[in-house]
């Protein structure tokens, strides 16, 4: 069935992390990690992601870390995901049409499109902030 990937889930954890820390403190991974219950190492490449997407920052230094680069009001679902795996997509035909056999006689097409499309709605609707406790 439908399952994300561990390292999008690291990543949502991990804003939603940074979220409830402040704007300006500063986390390190370990920290992160630690309090998260998941991979140092997992997690550091997730943050690597949202670092070149602009969703997080780093410090560099003893005392470097990561901290947000937008305000939680400001990242959506959507944004974590790309920065994450790129353009989500269900199925092979999602991403590239010509990559799927059955495209030319596929019934459920539309329906599948139509999945995706409110997925992605979804996830492009949904904030940061809409998610903290």
């Amino acid at each position: 069935m439908l399952q994300v990937s561990r390292k999008f889930e690291y990543g949502l954890h991990a804003v939603t992390y940074l979220s409830t820390r402040g704007g300006d403190r500063v986390v390190t991974v370990k920290e992160m990690a630690h309090d998260l219950g998941v991979s140092q190492e997992f997690l550091s490449k997730a943050m690597q992601s949202l670092k070149r997407a602009g969703i997080a920052t780093s410090v560099q230094g003893v005392k470097g870390g990561y901290l947000l680069g937008r305000t939680p009001e400001k990242i959506t679902v959507s944004d974590i995901a790309i920065a994450i795996e790129g353009t989500p997509h269900l199925t092979r035909c999602a991403k590239k049409v010509s990559s799927c056999e059955l495209s030319t006689s596929c019934h459920h097409k539309d329906y599948m499109a139509t999945l995706q499309q409110r997925i992605n709605d979804l996830m492009a609707s949904t904030t940061i902030d809409s998610l903290l406790p």
